[in-house]
């Protein structure tokens, strides 16, 4: 399980200009920008969307790779990133959504908005079911790129 969900985006031009963004760690999908900043705003929206279809479609997240010379970390929205980190915890514990809702005494409704990335869940909520099974939500700030 990754302890961070930030992704390195290829970003190259275009034939017509335009600033082109890929993650190649999920292998599919690509956005742009008519500037580099734009391309990389629009990149997060991008990598949300990556995030959610692979939890929606129950496939395993790919580990984000190193970085390189000529990519660009993303960083996803932070409500993504605590459902992704929910998501890979819930899989990892090879316990069923019933089960995770008796640990944590809600309705089984509640463990299923609490996975699915459409709906939103408040943070303290996600630290508290990623702490039931085993994990802790760090914060960390940097400077901005």
């Amino acid at each position: 399980m990754p302890d961070a969900y930030n992704y390195p985006a290829e970003i190259e031009r275009d034939e017509d200009g335009r600033y082109v963004v890929a993650f190649p760690d999920f292998g599919w999908g690509a956005t742009d920008g008519a500037s580099r900043d734009e391309a990389l705003d629009e990149a997060k929206d991008l990598l949300r969307e990556l995030i959610a279809t692979t939890i929606r479609e129950g496939e395993d997240l790919p580990r984000p790779s190193r970085a390189g010379r000529k990519q660009s970390l993303v960083v996803p929205p932070v409500p993504i990133a605590l459902k992704a980190a929910l998501y890979e915890a819930w899989r990892q514990a090879g316990i069923s959504q019933r089960r995770l809702a008796r640990d944590l005494d809600v309705a089984e409704s509640e463990v299923r908005r609490m996975l699915n990335p459409e709906h939103s869940t408040k943070a303290a909520t996600m630290d508290r079911a990623l702490r039931r099974l085993g994990k802790r939500v760090t914060v960390t700030i940097d400077e901005a790129a």
